[in-house]
């Protein structure tokens, strides 16, 4: 049995690796400025805001954990201004403080984001930047912080790719909800293809880099995500098969003019399904090397099929649909 301390443990990410560490018997303290998702994490929950440094400290000094998982960030696109992330830039930076002064620490693992570059572009190394939103922008910066602040307990950076499964939010959980609403459609021509993850593959791949030995995993960066990626066209179908859902083809052109239609709800703060900048990131190829943490997690526990029908059964029990 080992200490973890998750930050974000309320999020979708947190809420499913918190299950898994207090179902194989792990000793855990979840923070997070939001309540759990699940009623039985109260019991290891504690409200702390990253970008409060006393509170912080606080908490985590008495705790003392030998092992940190660092996914605590603000995550949506609608932040206007670097300020609007300070959780991401600020929030690690009090995060980093507070863990030089453990005693018992051995590994943390810091979330980043596959955002610190644009969808399509292919960084030459690890440090060649290319966000296209403010979000990635913040993303970019947290790297930086922990890069230059190099701390000497173990450390790695991962870059999370596009996780789906239980609990999930938007964006992702919108693609099965109109799939399976019988509202998708093909867009002629233009499938994709982009690396997209299993919750269950991801928190396989997480806690693979916890058990490695320090050589193979410190001040290293990791994408992670399943190792194939997925064609689009391929995987709505069997989102929808799972339904019995027949999707259609409509001409790319539909989805051009249904996109600015969307850019114009967007002016006047109206929610739609589709604008071009969602459109773009539908059409764009986006798939990463992921060679290096193939190496320290082979076996990915739960093929695509699998976890779409898992989760199409639980946004049904959840009423999630």
């Amino acid at each position: 049995m080992a200490k973890f301390l998750i930050t974000g443990g309320s999020g979708f990410i947190g809420t499913n690796l918190i299950t898994k560490l207090l179902n194989d018997n792990h000793q855990v303290v979840s923070i997070d400025s939001k309540e759990p998702k699940l009623k039985e994490h109260n019991k290891i929950y504690q409200k702390v805001n990253l970008c409060n440094r006393e509170e912080l400290e606080s908490v985590i000094l008495s705790y003392d954990p030998a092992y940190v998982i660092h996914l605590g960030a603000r995550t949506d696109l609608n932040g206007k201004t670097l300020e609007d992330y300070d959780a991401n830039i600020g929030g690690v930076e009090n995060l980093l403080y507070v863990l030089d002064k453990l005693k018992n620490l051995k590994k943390v693992i810091f979330a980043s984001s596959m955002y610190v570059c644009r969808p399509g572009y292919v960084p030459q190394d690890f440090n060649d930047f290319a966000p296209h939103t403010i979000y990635g922008e913040s993303k970019v910066l947290t790297e930086k912080t922990i890069t230059n602040w190099n701390p000497e307990y173990t450390w790695t950076i991962v870059r999370p790719t596009s996780i789906w499964g239980r609990y999930f939010d938007e964006p992702y959980n919108l693609f099965f909800k109109i799939v399976l609403s019988g509202k998708y459609f093909h867009m002629g021509s233009k499938a994709c293809k982009k690396t997209y993850g299993y919750i269950d593959n991801f928190i396989y791949q997480l806690l693979s880099i916890i058990t490695s030995e320090k050589d193979h995993v410190d001040q290293k960066i990791f994408y992670l995500g399943d190792y194939e990626p997925y064609d689009i066209t391929s995987w709505a179908d069997e989102i929808a098969a799972t339904k019995s859902i027949k999707i259609h083809n409509v001409p790319y052109s539909v989805f051009v003019m249904t996109a600015l239609f969307g850019d114009c709800l967007k002016l006047i703060r109206i929610k739609f399904p589709m604008t071009s900048f969602r459109l773009k990131n539908m059409t764009t190829d986006n798939f990463f090397d992921l060679s290096e943490i193939k190496k320290l997690a082979p076996h990915l526990p739960v093929s695509r099929s699998k976890g779409t029908k898992i989760t199409v059964d639980w946004m049904v029990e959840s009423n999630s649909l």
